[in-house]
């Protein structure tokens, strides 16, 4: 999970759309979205490196947000497929 908050909301989501068609082999874009005013941005993303997904993530929202990863508790999540 990438939780963001925003510091430029057009750059940050071109940034991500962008992103999205470069997906590294074997990474999966669950979930994309944001608050209603902006400023903050949940991504979920599917890979087997947390280290690399962050890594991913950053080369491309980096400059327009701050993002916190983390590892997600599949056992205990609600709604996502398994």
């Amino acid at each position: 999970m990438a939780i963001s908050t925003i510091t430029d909301e057009d750059l940050f989501w071109g940034a991500l759309k962008k992103a999205y068609g470069r997906l590294p082999k074997g990474a999966k874009w669950v979930l994309a979205v944001a608050s209603s005013d902006g400023t903050k941005a949940v991504n979920v993303l599917v890979h087997d490196s947390l280290d690399a997904a962050r890594a991913f993530f950053e080369e491309y929202a980096g400059p327009a947000a701050t993002t916190e990863y983390f590892e997600a508790d599949a056992a205990n999540a609600v709604g996502l497929a398994k």
